[in-house]
């Protein structure tokens, strides 16, 4: 746990007063040294008569005066001394009954003994670190750099956006301490659902008598982050097979015990999500991205509007040929068809389709034709926004280039058998931020889009820092149910230096990983080493 301020304040002097007792005693030995130093009075050396007959008087004199004047100072520093003790003791005496005022044990979320065994300067210091880290209100920030990510998990893997070359974007926690984390914190929210503070009677948000009671198996995700000077924040989601609800909890380690910060539930079953996408040609990409639409939307969630912003007249016609097809076929009506006859425009696109929407308040998904997602993504979507109080912007897992990916196979696999998470199938994007779920309201009031932004790129950024300098909290994480499948990037030569490097950048960070494109930088030499090895082996077979 984390010492409180006075704790700390005692714990310097402490440490102050043993360094100056240290200090006074080295003073008190160099002066005892210096003062039975042989003396080199005049007298001491006198010749003759006088020298011998005076010399014994005088050295008994000077001896006898050192003598006092080395009592004196001695019962000085004594004094002293014993002074310094008193109050070190004082001190120590005071701080042992404060840390065992302040060390109560911990039982799940509640602190164990009376209120007033446990210690008000601590509890304040908690709840202060709480009240400024970024757990209910959003912190203006500078930049997109400034913003702490989450890393998501579910009960088997956590899903990270820091990976270097030895760890994973998927992976079990192998740490011993992390695993620990992990299962105290999904129990720490199961008691908090469970087991209601008594002083409140039920969750603030829960009206009824007769509650159900959750168990681990009900642990459908979470997110966690640590800002390093004010401790960890959880947020943890809950869901019942056979119901629509889910329980969100929002606990806070504040280098110290789990506290909890809210409990509520979160009814989804009426929230409609409508998912934006901008369009020009790519027809061939569209008809994918409906048969993904087709089974997830409207077979599995049906709670899901789709706006198409097309521009051009280029493929238009085949764009709405797919979309009455799919009407057809599903009866399947909520869609929008917006057309503009004009060059491509992404932030334009969005732009018009948030506006295009007549019915009021809405949740939007603003969405690119080379997006694959989830059921369990929309639900996620619906969560980790909320209208007036937060924007989620989650990282997409971007995949590589299938052709690279899967060389040593005549044909990649089907799209579906690509959607893993691993080193060498793809990378968390985590310098996009054009993928993102909010309300139409937050987005008209920051504004939109900045519709001065042309081509590729820049429009996304704009509009999230727009959130960073406002008061909503922006949650950012890595989804497992949102996928960027690859496609061949051009960039065109009419972009502003800034967006063409942006361009270059993506492209290169989108064909393979690593060690992949290691490999084809080194191909010639790899290729010569075997035809050496073939030519050696030719040779010793022959002899």
């Amino acid at each position: 746990m984390r010492m409180p301020r006075r704790g700390l304040v005692i714990q310097a002097r402490t440490r102050w007063l043993l360094v100056g007792l240290a200090l006074l005693f080295s003073l008190v030995l160099l002066m005892y040294l210096l003062e039975c130093a042989p003396q080199t009075d005049g007298n001491g050396s006198l010749p003759g008569v006088v020298g011998e007959t005076m010399g014994k008087e005088y050295y008994q004199a000077l001896l006898q005066e050192q003598e006092e004047h080395y009592q004196n100072r001695a019962t000085s520093l004594k004094r002293q001394i014993a002074q310094l003790k008193q109050e070190l003791q004082e001190m120590s005496d005071k701080l042992k009954s404060l840390q065992e005022k302040k060390s109560p044990k911990v039982n799940g979320m509640n602190y164990q003994g009376t209120k007033e065994q446990t210690s008000n300067d601590l509890l304040e210091f908690l709840h202060s670190q709480i009240d400024k880290a970024e757990v209910s209100v959003g912190a203006k920030l500078p930049s997109e750099y400034g913003v702490i990510p989450f890393e998501s998990f579910t009960s088997m893997k956590v899903f990270q956006l820091e990976m270097g070359l030895t760890r994973h974007p998927e992976e079990k926690p192998v740490r011993k301490d992390k695993r620990d984390e992990l299962v105290e914190v999904i129990e720490a929210g199961l008691e908090v659902i469970n087991n209601p503070d008594e002083e409140d009677g039920q969750d603030e948000d829960d009206g009824v008598g007769d509650r159900q009671l959750y168990s681990e198996n009900d642990f459908i995700e979470g997110y966690y982050r640590t800002e390093r000077d004010k401790g960890t924040q959880y947020e943890l989601f809950y869901k019942k097979m056979d119901g629509m609800e889910y329980r969100h909890v929002t606990l806070f380690r504040p280098f110290g015990p789990l506290m909890k910060v809210k409990s509520e539930t979160i009814d989804i079953s009426r929230s409609i999500i409508n998912v934006i996408v901008p369009l020009a040609g790519r027809t061939e990409a569209f008809a994918q991205f409906m048969q993904n639409f087709r089974d997830v939307c409207i077979h599995q969630d049906k709670r899901v509007h789709l706006t198409v912003v097309y521009f051009g007249q280029d493929g238009l016609s085949e764009v709405k040929s797919i979309l009455e097809s799919v009407a057809r076929e599903t009866d399947f009506n909520n869609y929008t068809l917006v057309s503009l006859n004009e060059e491509f425009n992404r932030g334009r696109g969005l732009d018009m389709g948030a506006r295009a929407w007549e019915k009021g308040e809405v949740l939007m998904f603003f969405c690119d034709v080379d997006v694959y997602f989830t059921a369990e993504f929309l639900n996620s979507c619906r969560l980790n926004a909320e209208p007036g109080k937060k924007v989620f912007y989650p990282v997409v897992f971007s995949l590589y280039n299938p052709a690279i990916v899967y060389a040593n196979q005549e044909i990649p696999p089907p799209v579906e058998q690509q959607l893993v998470h691993k080193k060498d199938s793809g990378f968390w994007r985590d310098f996009g931020f054009g993928m993102t779920c909010q309300y139409r309201t937050d987005f008209l009031t920051v504004g939109g889009f900045d519709l001065e932004v042309k081509g590729w790129g820049g429009e996304d950024v704009h509009l999230y820092r727009k959130y960073l300098h406002g008061e909503l909290v922006v949650v950012r994480t890595p989804v497992p149910g949102l996928f960027h499948l690859w496609h061949e990037k051009h960039c065109a030569d009419e972009l502003t230096p800034e967006q063409y490097r942006m361009c270059i950048q993506s492209k290169a960070m989108n064909e393979a990983s690593h060690s992949h494109l290691g490999m084809l930088v080194f191909r010639e030499e790899i290729e010569a080493h075997l035809r050496k090895q073939a030519y050696r082996t030719n040779s010793e077979a022959a002899g």
